[in-house]
Parts: structure tokens; sequence; C-alpha cells
């Protein structure tokens, strides 16, 4: 099954609470929320009220979108000891993390390996919480590409360990879901958002051609102009083992206004998905 939910990083400009109306009166049943100015790591005062506030308005904790990156040590990147308790203060049942700071193809063998041995760590200490561990398929991580987040997959096999996933941008839709069915043996959550890359009406980006500029050739769209191809997403999503949040990223323009339309188009997709399972 598949639920609708927002990361609220969609939301960043607005309050804990606005964030939560905005989810109930458009009918989503899951947040995960930003370890950035809603849930900062370490703070669990406003984790605890958070975390309350949310239930209380009768929505689920999907994650905790804590954007620590595993392996890499550095006064921007908090410990995850830290992030793990603010995690379990939130009720968040899993912890969003990166697998490192750099694309694979960048990242020499020791660097994978202690990307690879403190992912081990950090699902085993998760565990003992009663929280799982769920990593991002992202560029500038060691899961830049389809074939490098199955590689991780392989490489930990940990069974605390899930995995996010999202269509890289600039690929057409067979390509987004050979990456997708590689991950459903431990499917965690799915991003969702339409964008194009290098042009306005469809992507033009390929692997071989020139890396695109940020932000001038990434455009974002309504999620309605993408419902054809969101509509195969969820449904080869379906079909992992038990159930998963879809999650509205990236609202064109950064506008309430605009989330809350996604909002209402990922709830009549999700409808539509389980009415047919």
């Amino acid at each position: 099954m598949i639920k609708p939910g927002i990361c609220t990083i969609t939301l960043k400009h607005l309050a804990p609470d606005q964030v939560i109306e905005l989810a109930a009166s458009n009918k989503l049943q899951g947040i995960e929320w930003w370890g950035g100015e809603h849930v900062r790591p370490g703070d669990l005062p406003t984790a605890r009220d958070v975390g309350a506030a949310t239930r209380a308005a009768g929505l689920a904790i999907s994650t905790y979108g804590s954007y620590h990156r595993v392996g890499v040590v550095g006064t921007e990147n908090p410990s995850f000891e830290t992030v793990l308790e603010t995690a379990v203060e939130l009720g968040a049942p899993s912890i969003r993390v990166w697998a490192g700071d750099r694309d694979r193809e960048q990242a020499d063998a020791a660097f994978q390996k202690t990307v690879l041995s403190e992912l081990n760590r950090i699902a085993d200490l998760a565990a003992e919480a009663g929280v799982s561990i769920t990593v991002e398929f992202h560029g500038g991580t060691l899961t830049n590409t389809n074939a490098n987040a199955a590689w991780l997959l392989g490489e930990v096999p940990h069974n605390n360990v899930r995995f996010s996933w999202q269509p890289p941008h600039g690929f057409e839709p067979d390509h987004c879901l050979d990456g997708l069915r590689s991950l459903l043996p431990r499917l965690g959550t799915v991003h969702v958002f339409h964008w194009t890359i290098g042009s306005f009406e469809k992507s033009l980006w390929t692997e071989a051609e020139k890396k695109p500029r940020w932000p001038e050739d990434f455009h974002r769209h309504p999620l309605a102009d993408g419902v054809d191809r969101w509509a195969a997403y969820l449904q080869l999503a379906s079909s992992a083992e038990g159930t998963h949040f879809a999650l509205l990223e990236f609202a064109r323009g950064d506008s309430a206004e605009q989330a809350a339309a996604d909002a209402r188009t990922l709830v009549s997709l999700c409808a539509s998905l389980n009415e047919s399972r």
C-alpha cells in the first residue's frame, strides 16, 4: 500500500503547526519532519512537541529527515547519536540519511569502506532504539545513480537499512523505473516531485552530456503535469512488501498553495492505486 505524505523541507518557510494544518486539510496521511528549522538535531523539547502535535492531528510520522551524512566528520554534520535521540523523541520510525558527501565515482575505496562500516554501525545502534535507517537515492552521495544505489543495497544487507527512492533528474520514465525496481526488496519511502532539466518543456540532459547547472537548468512543475509517469512509479512501488509513504517534495516556487494542489493530486493518485489492488 502507498500512503500520501509530505517532506516538510518543502514548506521550510512555514511553522510546524502550519505544515500540519496544510497536510491534514489536504488529506495527506504522513509527514517527514525536516531536521533543519523544524526539528533540529538535539532540540528534544521541539521534537516532543512536534511529534505530539502531528499525532494529535491524525497524521503519522514517516521519517525524520535528518540529512545526516554517513561517514562524514565535521561541524556541519551532527553526530548520529544526537540525530537518533531526536528521532526517538519525535516518534519517528525511521531516520533518512545520505551515504557520504560525494558521488561514488569521486569516492576512493577507503572512503567507500568508511561509509559502509558506519552505515552498519548506525543501523545496529538505531535497531536498539526501535528505529530504522533510510538511505536516500541522491546525487552527491554514493547512491548517485541506479547502479550505485543497487551496489550499496548489495553491500549493506543489514535488515535495518531501507532505501528512499526518487526519480533521477533528466531521465525518461523507463530508466527511473529500472532504478526503483532494484530497490524494491528494501524500499522505504518515495520522494515525489515533477521536474524537467535543460528545457522547461521536457528534460534534455543525459548522462553523456554536460552536467546541468543549478538552479538555472532545473524547472519545477505542478505534480498534475506528471501524473502519467507518477502513476507508473507508484504502481511499481506498491508491489514492494508492506506500506510505504509517497512524500511530496519541491513544490513549484516553494509555494504553499502549489504544495496543497500537489497534495490533492498525490492523494488522488494513491486512492486510485489502492482501490485497484
